[in-house]
């Protein structure tokens, strides 16, 4: 999802991860950090060079692992 361009990629990451939402304020705040991060990077990958597309890319993957670290905690 990450490494995929394009707006498919925020769409099928928006419909993955809105079956979390209802679980926490939490968990709802790291998955809209993340949609935001992945909105960024794909517009960083569109628009910039490619010296800004690993940094952009780690970012949306750090984000990502936190939603997964609240997940597992999350009953």
């Amino acid at each position: 999802m990450i490494d995929a361009t394009g707006v498919e990629a925020i769409d099928s990451a928006r419909v993955l991860l809105d079956q979390f939402k209802g679980k926490s304020e939490t968990i709802a705040q790291a998955v809209d950090d993340f949609l935001l991060d992945l909105m960024t990077l794909l517009f960083v990958v569109e628009a910039t060079r490619e010296q800004f597309h690993n940094p952009a890319r780690r970012l949306a993957r750090i984000r990502l692992s936190k939603v997964r670290l609240l997940l597992t905690r999350c009953p």
